[in-house]
């Protein structure tokens, strides 16, 4: 039986977390030691093959054509160790991460579609927070969210999903087809203290549409997108509701545009931190997000 002659292991991981980072110090805290340690060991591998890894810099670390050589092949050799530990590994790792979105997206585009996640995906658990009200994706209060707006979150990665355009809509029991006939039924507002960025709103509508007679100040007032549209749908009013969002009831003609103008609200996007960008989990939901059905995903940076 042959034996593998291999220097220290230790020694060996020293040397890949130093040559990685370039560095004594970078390397000890990833390995949790001292960064006299990490020298230590590094001079130790190079006695025992008979070569210089590095050539010493102040702050910085070289690495010689050798060195170069050999962290190519452990790179690779560890790889393949944490792998095969990974698949090994007789209790399964359960990821928990926490999306943070508007209740009426929550509720009318996402839910009907947590089936394709976990199919996909059965070690995640997912937790959705529905609020109006931006979060901090720290980790703790939430980890990715869908949010409308500009695009334009500091240190956040956005991706568009879909365009938020708004339009007139109700029941078509109203008989309701011609805007100058709108002063005379109850219009329905959507209103909600501390919203991630104002929704195109009835005052903002009339001032293109100028109809006579029209009171944008009067009529039932909702703190929940959600409430709103189910009043429409009840016969109770005209809103003014993101097509997106009420997309199903248009097309099984329980609610109607019976006219115009429409407006183009801020988009929707999927955010998450830029230090996250490539953690496994929330590629995981950035997949399922854009399988669901009616997004357009195009990507904004």
């Amino acid at each position: 039986m042959s034996y593998r002659r291999l220097p220290s292991l230790s020694a060996l991981r020293a040397f890949e977390a130093a040559a990685r980072h370039e560095s004594a110090k970078q390397a000890a805290q990833e390995l949790s030691v001292t960064a006299t340690a990490i020298s230590h060991q590094v001079r130790g591998l190079e006695e025992t093959l008979g070569i210089a890894l590095f050539v010493r810099k102040p702050r910085q670390l070289e690495l010689t054509s050798q060195g170069r050589e050999l962290l190519q092949v452990l790179e690779g050799a560890f790889d393949s160790i944490s792998h095969a530990v990974e698949r090994l590994s007789a209790v399964p790792v359960r990821q928990t991460i926490t999306l943070s979105t508007t209740p009426a997206v929550a509720v009318r585009w996402l839910l009907p579609w947590v089936c394709l996640l976990r199919d996909s995906h059965p070690d995640i658990d997912l937790r959705i927070h529905a609020s109006h009200e931006p979060v901090a994706l720290d980790g703790v209060t939430a980890d990715i969210a869908i949010r409308y707006g500009d695009g334009r979150w500091p240190g956040l990665v956005a991706e568009k999903l879909f365009d938020n355009t708004f339009i007139p809509t109700c029941s078509p029991r109203l008989g309701l087809n011609e805007v100058a006939h709108l002063p005379l039924h109850p219009l329905i507002h959507f209103s909600s203290q501390g919203a991630i960025s104002s929704p195109l709103d009835w005052a903002a509508w009339q001032k293109e549409a100028k109809v006579p007679g029209l009171d944008v100040s009067a009529g039932l007032v909702f703190s929940d997108e959600t409430h709103a549209i189910s009043a429409a749908v009840g016969e109770q009013g005209v809103a003014l509701m993101s097509r997106q969002l009420i997309k199903d009831e248009l097309e099984e003609g329980r609610l109607v545009q019976p006219f115009g103008p429409a407006f183009e609200g801020k988009p929707f996007f999927l955010v998450y931190p830029e230090s996250r960008r490539d953690d496994p989990t929330i590629l995981a939901i950035r997949e399922w997000v854009k399988s669901v059905p009616g997004g357009l995903c195009a990507p904004s940076h």
